[in-house]
């Protein structure tokens, strides 16, 4: 699996935010990020958020953000949209969840699928929200300490 981008935010834009409007903090594109272990990505909205959090880290495939485009009609959105940390190629997400693996030295578990929500409609567009169903991305947990880089992973699981 590639790592084409690294997402980091201060704030949350609709996680707990339910009646009320979209936040407005911004994904920052990183080229490295530190993960550590039970915490979540240093500089992410969270690190620290709850002990033993699923989410620390969330990820998304970028086969499935073009899917998503030619379905749905939509070109020119960027990867960052979804809110989820770590944008990959080459491996279905799906296959991980359950399962213990490794990116670049560090040790995740795959928690549960990054289920999307209504928030997905306002965020890329109109039917995003069904159309990735099944499809949000994963979830995982941090089982050790490092440094994830772009471009650079071969997943052993």
């Amino acid at each position: 699996m590639r790592l084409l981008h690294l997402y980091l935010s201060v704030g949350h834009n609709f996680f707990g935010r339910h009646g009320q409007p979209a936040g407005d903090a911004p994904m920052q594109e990183v080229d490295c990020v530190r993960c550590v272990a039970g915490r979540g990505l240093e500089g992410d909205r969270f690190f620290d958020w709850k002990p033993d959090y699923k989410g620390q880290v969330t990820f998304f495939a970028i086969e499935t953000h073009r899917d998503l485009e030619a379905k749905l009609g939509e070109t020119g959105r960027a990867p960052w949209v979804y809110r989820r940390n770590v944008i990959t190629e080459g491996r279905d997400l799906n296959d991980l969840i359950g399962v213990e693996f490794e990116v670049q030295g560090v040790r995740f578990f795959g928690t549960e699928e990054a289920r999307p929500c209504y928030w997905m409609n306002e965020a890329f567009g109109p039917g995003a929200e069904e159309a990735l169903r099944g499809w949000g991305g994963l979830r995982a947990r941090i089982l050790s300490d490092g440094v994830l880089r772009r471009d650079e992973a071969e997943v052993a699981g």
